[in-house]
């Protein structure tokens, strides 16, 4: 399928490993430049080097306020322009309501929300320029939050708020924003949440593996690949009658309308 990709510049947020990972290489093979972003050195130039020629990366903690607008800046500098912003950074803490701290909610908010957003104003006016795109990667516990997943969650939500809100705003402005919600994903914090099940049932991984997807009533564990497939359909011409988007992308696992 040919998206028309080729020759485009993205920013890819939390592109040291798993979902972001992903996304960048198969960005990459499109023929897109990607400057990769995260706190990792190492990881995002062993990740940059898969890419070969078209990456190039940039070390930040984009929880600090100025941080989102200086890669916007550097990705300005390095390719002389901006066609995509992947929002995909952040994890939140996982626990009891009632133990986590006003740190953990602060923390959570800072990465997953305020700096994504702070990187999409800061990138609007190349995005409007070149007829861009934004891909938010949110979470399906947006819309069917736990009790162990509340800061995720609320977070969560207010990224779906924040596509709807932008998608309305960016009408005028030629810029297409779309959201996607992955289910459970076979990334690191995932492999972590899946030996704590083994574990604390008493079988092995495959075992809780089968259990999880047998419980979440889901066709199987999603790949990073998977989420990385569909950010590329998006942002090409097949997806471009794509605005306003909320695409949960789980396996099954949302069981609402």
């Amino acid at each position: 399928m040919e998206l028309g990709l080729a020759g485009k510049v993205a920013i890819v947020t939390g592109a040291s490993r798993g979902i972001g990972a992903a996304i960048a290489q198969e960005l990459g093979r499109e023929g897109i430049k990607v400057m990769l972003a995260a706190r990792s050195a190492d990881a995002l130039q062993s990740q940059a080097a898969k890419i070969g020629a078209n990456a190039a990366v940039h070390v930040a903690d984009l929880r600090e306020p100025a941080a989102p607008a200086a890669l916007a800046a550097a990705t300005l500098a390095r390719f002389g322009r901006i066609d995509m912003v992947v929002a995909n950074a952040g994890a939140t803490k996982r626990g009891d309501f009632l133990e986590l701290t006003d740190a953990d909610w602060q923390d959570g908010f800072a990465l997953k929300f305020f700096a994504n957003m702070r990187l999409i104003r800061s990138a609007w006016p190349q995005l409007r320029q070149n007829s861009g795109s934004v891909t938010i990667i949110s979470g399906v516990g947006g819309r069917t939050p736990g009790a162990q997943f509340t800061v995720g969650g609320s977070v969560n939500a207010a990224l779906i708020a924040l596509t709807k809100a932008l998608a309305d705003r960016a009408i005028g402005d030629g810029i297409r924003v779309n959201c996607i919600n992955p289910g459970d994903i076979r990334t690191d914090r995932f492999a972590r949440r899946l030996k704590a099940s083994a574990d604390a049932w008493g079988v092995s991984e495959a075992e809780a593996e089968r259990r999880m997807v047998a419980e979440g009533g889901v066709v199987r564990i999603g790949e990073p690949t998977d989420i990385a497939g569909l950010v590329s359909f998006i942002a090409g011409r097949p997806g471009e009658f794509l605005h306003g988007a909320i695409i949960d992308m789980d396996g099954g696992k949302t069981k609402t309308s």
